[in-house]
């Protein structure tokens, strides 16, 4: 098979069907706020993506790729944005790998990519908002939307015999977006939310949120915050006035510094991330080795959104956001020859070829609906100060 696509392509690159080309690609991402300790992952998947593609050769005529990164604050809409129209106006992006937080992945979407006509593929964007927001087909996300987040997390709480909880979520687009989501699931499966009450980041003391919880009560308290801002200050408070010993813990929680954190006294806590078992997310993981960390929450999706865009780009033949956003769900999902992580240049040369692939990569892609992932996730809990992965829903 390998032969054959070399052949064909070789045919193909001949033929000077394509000019090679430089392609920019913004990485858009919290390199600082309160997931600051995710990004550097996502932004290290996201290139390393980008370095096998250029490795291969294979890419529109012998095009290559180049990452042009911007901070999105996770949280200032306005910050976010200007960064998304300089990335377009000044760098002369072809798409956006991006952004991560809800609140300004939709203020780039409605302020700048659709007047622009960029694509944008978020690997860590979740609010069911963004479902039905208008997009002109440019919208595409690699981690599955929060209303089936609030399903899994009921299932996981209601398994572990808990059917009473109190929420608290940080107060933006994503936090109230899954609290919401949430409630609904778990009180439609006939467990009690005691109290679903927001919390602002930033503050230096969240013991009045905490009175507030510990009054309404429950077996255990869902914090749907960040784990670098008021998540961690919620779950200080609960345990240093002992308002609550055990926690549960959605997506942007979950993270090697939650345990850095707060240790053994998570122990008995519960959590999922989106994540799979799959043979795509082990050899991602050995890929990234000693670079970056492959196991962190989000990583996988971000390599995942870069090689659909480039491989879009493939199938179009043409970096022109108005062609390629056209074959994103073509390449990503069946039928077609199997594509893991590592196979971004024979995928490449599948394409150039005129074979159908099925981009499985990272996180057993599956996109749905306008361009959303289907949706798997990583059950964890907490024993002797460490995460643990109890098993994959």
């Amino acid at each position: 098979m390998k032969k054959l696509l070399l052949a064909t392509t070789a045919v193909a690159l001949s033929a000077g069907a394509v000019a090679a080309e430089d392609i920019k690609i913004g990485v858009i991402l919290g390199f600082t706020g309160p997931i600051e300790s995710l990004t550097p992952q996502m932004g290290a998947a996201a290139e390393m993506a980008m370095a096998e593609v250029n490795a291969s050769g294979a890419l529109l005529g012998g095009s290559t790729v180049t990452s042009v990164r911007g901070d999105s604050t996770c949280i200032d809409a306005g910050a976010a944005t200007a960064v998304a129209e300089r990335l377009i106006t000044s760098d002369g992006v072809k798409g956006i790998m991006g952004a991560d937080c809800s609140g300004v992945t939709g203020a780039i979407l409605s302020n700048v990519a659709l007047a622009n006509g960029i694509v944008m593929i978020s690997p860590s964007a979740t609010s069911p908002a963004l479902s039905t927001a208008e997009d002109n087909g440019l919208f595409f996300r690699t981690a599955p939307s929060d209303a089936r987040q609030g399903v899994v997390m009921t299932d996981v709480l209601l398994e572990e015999g808990i059917d009473t909880v109190a929420v608290t979520y940080t107060n933006n687009d994503y936090g109230k977006g899954l609290a919401d989501s949430f409630q609904a699931a778990f009180e439609a499966a006939g467990g009690t939310v005691t109290i679903n009450a927001a919390h602002e980041d930033g503050k230096a003391d969240y013991s009045a949120e905490i009175g507030a919880l510990a009054a309404a009560g429950g077996d255990r308290l869902v914090v749907a915050g960040y784990v670098d801002q008021g998540g961690s200050g919620i779950v200080r408070a609960a345990l240093d006035s002992g308002a609550f010993d055990t926690f549960h813990f959605p997506d942007g929680m979950i993270s090697a510094k939650l345990v850095e954190n707060f240790g053994s006294d998570l122990d008995g806590s519960s959590g999922q991330v989106p994540g799979t078992d799959s043979a795509g997310a082990g050899i991602f993981a050995a890929m990234a080795g000693d670079d970056f960390d492959g196991t962190s929450p989000f990583a996988a999706e971000s390599y995942d959104a870069t090689a659909l865009m480039v491989l879009a780009m493939q199938a179009a033949g043409s970096s022109d956001p108005a062609a390629y956003k056209e074959k994103v769900m073509e390449v990503a999902n069946a039928p077609g020859l199997k594509i893991e992580p590592g196979q971004l240049g024979l995928a490449l040369q599948a394409v150039a070829a005129g074979i159908d692939i099925d981009y499985e990569g990272a996180t057993a892609v599956e996109l749905i609906g306008g361009g959303e992932s289907a949706g798997n996730y990583r059950q964890v809990g907490y024993e002797g100060g460490a995460e643990i992965t109890v098993k994959y829903r």
